[in-house]
């Protein structure tokens, strides 16, 4: 099984707002950058977006490790979601993304590690880029719409 390291965040300009999410795949030395966004959405969501879609990129299963400033996303991933899924997701925000999350994390080996953001964590500092970058974008779309 490949070892995959994926590095992700999100953005939000408000809360909720225009936001983007940015992730780097890292396998064998080589790496692969995604991003993408929503014109209505929260930081959250973005966060954890950004977790589904670098799993989506995977062609076969892999051992992730999903390394993230946020600790929503890496406690669901960790500590939360086998609660959630016992309780039917009640009281729980972004099931429709927390649901997706299940279905693209099946055929992997998952771990989450948080780390802090904002504190020079080089891979961290470049999704954040992507993740505000693309925020941006989405906020010039909405304003030129």
């Amino acid at each position: 099984m490949k070892k995959i390291t994926l590095f992700s965040d999100g953005s939000a300009l408000g809360n909720p707002g225009p936001g983007g999410y940015g992730v780097v795949l890292r396998y064998a030395g080589k790496e692969k950058e995604l991003s993408g966004g929503e014109a209505h959405t929260t930081n959250n969501r973005m966060e954890l977006l950004g977790a589904i879609e670098g799993l989506r990129a995977l062609k076969e299963p892999c051992d992730v490790e999903i390394i993230s400033d946020s600790s929503y996303v890496v406690k669901g991933i960790n500590e939360w979601l086998s609660g959630w899924i016992k309780k039917d997701f009640k009281k729980v925000k972004n099931i429709d993304l927390w649901k997706e999350y299940i279905e693209v994390s099946k055929p992997h080996k998952i771990s989450a590690l948080w780390v802090r953001g904002h504190n020079g964590h080089d891979e961290n500092e470049r999704c954040d880029k992507l993740a505000r970058d693309e925020a941006e974008r989405q906020k010039e779309l909405l304003e030129n719409s």
